[in-house]
């Protein structure tokens, strides 16, 4: 067994069930080279790390890191829920947001989605949290509820006694016709090497419509490993959009299921590599109803030693007729020891459907530069004008507030980064 599985098993509190699942995780082990879902993303380092489970109280924080982010929002650092710097005002009626903790304490009926097992050796980190979760996010919206404020979930890093870890489990649940829009927000606050291991669950149903942007500033020394399974009934739509902006080790599987006629889902993103990070997307849409359709645009840019994967698989079941799918993701490759590898996938078993995906790595427009060098701009400049223009592509066509607030983050990240 590796140094990492060891630790982590250490922090075990769970049930009977529940370290049946932590039994099957720690057995299979790792995956290895030879998993094509990992074969980029190698986790030989990460396999010879030890962390301590967080403690159960909250790590102190300065609450000014919080000064420009409203209410309502909910609050965690180390992955612990932190009641002082949580504030729960202005949520309408048919709203719920607690702590998994909290709800899991009332005998809520929110267990019913820690017992989802993972069937795949390679799972194995959905399958830790699956038997290490303790606390987390639950929202729901009630049916055709309209939430005008944005909702704001809030995850601090904070220094604390050696290197930690802990593993959120998140449910978003939005029934009939109900409106939210809900952002993320993933802080550093001090110098940390923890571990986060979340999964979150989407359910969206008949005619449920979610905004949701995420934006990941963790320091260099933090490993993000996130799940997101998001499941779309008739006519729900589902847009979001995720900055990937920090942390020495970063992973995010987006799997979105198109169960409903007429669901539409729009994830678009920036992967901002730079340093000696790394950062990992993979995308598995699956288009199982008619008429349903996905937009998804992906940007990419690889600076210094930095290494920036994609995969964007999208798979088109038998009878998904009428089905619209597009995949877009451009890469920019500023140094000549950054890599970047993207591998689009498209499947289709259906008739009657519209689909494109493409992937292109390269430098900037050598006749760009030149017209604005032209116009007379230095070559800094211009090549800072042209990659944040690249950038914020997938920000284009949100609404005016929440553009402005990714906008400004996005541009602090691509200037401490040097490309902009």
């Amino acid at each position: 067994m590796s140094v990492l599985l060891d630790s982590l098993a250490a922090g075990f509190h769970g049930d009977a069930a529940r370290k049946t699942v932590l039994d099957e995780a720690l057995r299979d082990g790792l995956p290895g080279a030879r998993s094509e879902a990992w074969k980029y993303t190698p986790l030989r380092a990460l396999e010879r790390r030890s962390f301590a489970a967080a403690p159960a109280e909250a790590a102190v924080v300065d609450p000014q890191l919080l000064a420009d982010i409203p209410a309502p929002r909910l609050v965690f650092v180390n992955g612990r829920h932190a009641p002082a710097l949580s504030q729960l005002d202005g949520l309408p009626a048919g709203v719920t947001l607690q702590p998994l903790s909290t709800a899991l304490a009332g005998g809520e009926e929110a267990a019913r989605f820690l017992g989802r097992r993972y069937a795949h050796a390679d799972e194995v980190f959905a399958r830790l949290n699956a038997a290490l979760a303790e606390e987390g996010v639950v929202l729901r919206v009630d049916d055709g509820v309209q939430v005008a404020a944005p909702v704001h979930l809030v995850f601090i890093n904070a220094a604390g006694e050696g290197d930690q870890a802990w593993h959120p489990r998140h449910l978003v649940e939005l029934r009939r016709d109900a409106t939210l829009s809900l952002l993320e927000h993933h802080l550093q606050a001090g110098d940390n090497a923890h571990l986060g291991n979340a999964v979150a669950h989407v359910h969206l149903a008949q005619g449920a419509k979610l905004s949701h942007a995420r934006v990941q500033e963790a320091g260099a020394g933090f490993t993000s490993l996130l799940r997101t399974d998001a499941v779309l009934a008739r006519d729900a739509m589902y847009r979001r959009i995720d900055l990937e902006l920090g942390a020495g080790l970063s992973r995010h599987e987006l799997n979105v299921r198109l169960e409903g006629d007429n669901a539409r889902l729009d994830a678009n993103g920036v992967l901002l590599g730079n340093g000696r990070r790394h950062i990992d997307t993979r995308l598995g849409i699956e288009h199982i109803a008619r008429d349903t359709s996905c937009g998804l645009l992906w940007r990419g840019v690889g600076t210094d030693r930095s290494r920036v994967v994609f995969h964007g698989g999208i798979n088109i079941r038998p009878g998904a007729d009428g089905t619209d799918a597009r995949l877009s993701n451009k890469n920019l490759l500023l140094s000549a020891n950054a890599e970047i590898d993207t591998q689009p996938v498209l499947v289709i078993d259906a008739d009657e459907v519209q689909a494109a995906h493409g992937a292109t790595v390269g430098q900037l427009d050598a006749n760009a530069l030149f017209y604005l060098r032209s116009r007379g701009l230095p070559q800094a400049q211009a090549q800072a004008l042209l990659s944040a223009a690249f950038c914020h592509e997938p920000l284009s066509g949100l609404p005016e507030a929440l553009a402005g607030f990714l906008s400004a983050r996005l541009d602090a990240a691509l200037s401490s980064a040097g490309v902009a």
